[in-house]
């Protein structure tokens, strides 16, 4: 007969406790120069879409005609690819706008029974590069801690949102005092396993075989956690980068959403030129408020659900408008930032897109993907299927493959695209 356990119960040692996960068991209730830069990986999402009809243009191919929405990146046509037909299978969950969850990881019936989200392609990325920068991913967001960057036991690493805690992160030193508390913490922190190792087979020999499969995820996740500190500490004894950049100032004001978006765009370049990190996920999430943008009288998210009412459907474009206009502004500083005489959008492919293709319905197909920078072959417009859409993880794969992380298959894919 197998020992009922408590939520309440722990791991203990030496005054040491790790809290147990959620078991069936239980009751219900800086870095160096290069001479030839890195490949980088920037991943945004704008998580309420973009209307389709003022994006996309009618003809295909290189010589396309422009529309509404690109002429707004008119500057960077040579700079970028437009697909559309992507989509990830089986997206349909609990909840409409459960796939913010998966655009990055691709994991089928988001939020339905038994849903476990799966890593994400940044982190497969982050994963295969080690920890070669500071931080082997970062993980942004324009409005609360919920990022797309999922770890391969499927548990979400928690978005910064702050441009100045970000910036101080990234590039203030400590004194000699809080280093030192710093390096405690960090010690603290490791080889808790090893003080719990006999209880924790213990525990396993009294839990189902379900509950073993999970306990063993979650002691993975500690010791893959223990690395992370690990590293970490190495890096307290080499330099930040010095960088000649005020401290951005952070926006409480949720309604200013582009606001808080381009002071998130307009660290990345400096994250990227210093080798801080090399893969970057960023979330332009819907704020619960009233945009602070001239002609909008009504909160994003509301107006995504227009109804095809012709006022709704022009405020939405105003703010889809302007949300364009800051990635415009993200893209011209990329260009305009050189490393060894190169641009460093040359070596970043940036993706700009959305897990909902038709936000009025929810609609998680024919999402909107913007692919820049790279070097990759642009200034085209890829038009996929609408009725049989290609996977988006085809293009994932593809990503992968220009950070050198070789692979021939991610999540739902079914082979690569062209890029």
């Amino acid at each position: 007969m197998q020992e009922k356990l408590t939520r309440r119960d722990a791991l203990t040692a030496t005054g040491v406790a790790i809290a147990l996960p959620f078991l069936e068991s239980t009751p219900v209730q800086a870095g160096d120069e290069h001479a030839t830069p890195p490949h980088r990986m920037v991943l945004i999402c704008s998580t309420l879409g973009l209307h389709s009809t003022s994006l996309f243009p009618k003809t295909a191919g290189k010589n396309y005609e422009t529309t509404e929405y690109l002429d707004i990146l008119k500057e960077h046509r040579d700079d970028f690819t437009l697909y559309s037909g992507l989509s990830h299978p089986d997206q349909h969950g609990k909840e409409p706008h459960d796939t913010e969850m998966t655009f990055l990881s691709a994991a089928r019936n988001p939020g339905l029974g038994g849903f476990k989200n799966s890593i994400s392609v940044d982190q497969v990325a982050a994963t295969a590069l080690g920890q070669v920068t500071r931080f082997r991913s970062l993980s942004l967001s324009s409005n609360g801690p919920e990022s797309q960057s999922y770890t391969s036991n499927g548990v979400m690493i928690p978005a910064e949102q702050s441009p100045a805690r970000l910036f101080s992160k990234l590039f203030l030193t400590g004194n000699p005092r809080e280093v030192r508390r710093q390096r405690n913490r960090l010690s603290e922190g490791r080889s808790i396993l090893d003080l719990v190792g006999e209880q924790a087979k213990a525990l396993n020999r009294n839990v189902s075989n379900a509950d073993k499969r999970q306990l063993n995820e979650y002691f993975s996740a500690i010791r893959d956690a223990e690395l992370e500190l690990k590293t970490a500490e190495s890096w307290l004894d080499r330099p930040k980068p010095i960088v000649d950049a005020e401290i951005p100032t952070d926006i409480a004001n949720k309604r200013d959403l582009i606001g808080r978006a381009d002071a998130l765009f307009n660290l990345i370049p400096l994250i990227l030129q210093t080798d801080s990190s090399r893969i970057i996920t960023m979330v332009i999430q819907d704020h619960l408020v009233v945009p602070s943008i001239n002609g909008v009288s009504a909160e994003h998210h509301n107006l995504s659900h227009h109804g095809r009412d012709p006022e709704k459907i022009k405020q939405l474009k105003i703010i889809e408008k302007e949300i364009l206009r800051s990635l415009e502004r993200f893209l011209s500083k990329m260009r305009m930032t050189s490393e060894s005489d190169q641009r460093l959008l040359d070596n970043t492919s940036v993706l700009f897109g959305s897990n909902l293709g038709n936000a009025n319905a929810h609609d998680p197909r024919n999402l909107p993907i913007i692919l820049a920078g790279g070097k990759h072959n642009h200034g085209r417009y890829v038009a996929g299927n609408k009725d049989n859409n290609t996977p988006l993880c085809n293009l994932f794969v593809s990503l992968l493959n220009s950070m050198g992380v070789e692979t021939d298959e991610f999540a739902t894919s079914d082979g690569s695209i062209e890029i």
